[in-house]
């Protein structure tokens, strides 16, 4: 009975399988996200790969941090499942901006800026929101990286974190937002208003 939940991970993880495209991707996938989800305080891929036991570190860690990912093909299939759950002509699509708070200065994009969740300017990422709700339900369906001029004027440090080429210019958090709109507008999930 304890391993259910795993079963129902891998009913509902079925579309999305499809979308990576890619056979060891697609096995490895349910144990990953398994990991994030199930038992256990830390995360991160070396102590998921010891509790899992079903994929060690290297096959963890490569699904994660190496290759080329189309992402396209999993935010189609996300929208879809979304718009199956809430879509709706009565619904919200509500942009937002979300802050990561960070103590380094490596991860992409972390800088000293406006930190909403804390209120005040802070060493963070920046992230728009894009969330598809209706009826009280949300279903967050985008999640983009912003980039202060800090990074996006320093072209070997945008380099050297392998940011993808489409996203080396600038752009402020309301481009962001718009580009997310259209996206989500061009895949016919139904919605009646946008919140900001």
């Amino acid at each position: 009975m304890a391993e259910d939940w795993r079963s129902d991970l891998e009913v509902w993880l079925t579309p999305f399988l499809g979308a990576l495209r890619h056979k060891t991707r697609m096995r490895v996938c349910p144990a990953y996200i398994a990991g994030l989800i199930g038992p256990g305080d830390r995360k991160s891929v070396q102590p998921m790969a010891a509790r899992g036991g079903e994929f060690g570190y290297d096959q963890l860690h490569h699904f994660i941090a190496d290759g080329v990912w189309d992402n396209a093909p999993l935010e189609a299939v996300l929208l879809k499942e979304a718009d199956r759950l809430v879509g709706d002509e009565a619904g919200y699509l509500v942009i937002d901006d979300t802050a990561l708070p960070k103590k380094g200065h490596h991860s992409v994009g972390v800088a000293p800026q406006y930190a909403s969740s804390l209120g005040k300017t802070s060493n963070c990422q920046s992230l728009v929101s894009v969330t598809l709700a209706s009826r009280e339900v949300p279903v967050m369906v985008g999640l983009r990286l912003f980039l202060p001029e800090s990074w996006t004027d320093d072209a070997e440090r945008m380099t050297r974190a392998r940011v993808p080429l489409d996203r080396l210019q600038a752009l402020t958090k309301p481009e962001i937002a718009i580009e997310e709109i259209d996206r989500v507008i061009a895949s016919g999930a139904r919605f009646g208003c946008v919140l900001a």
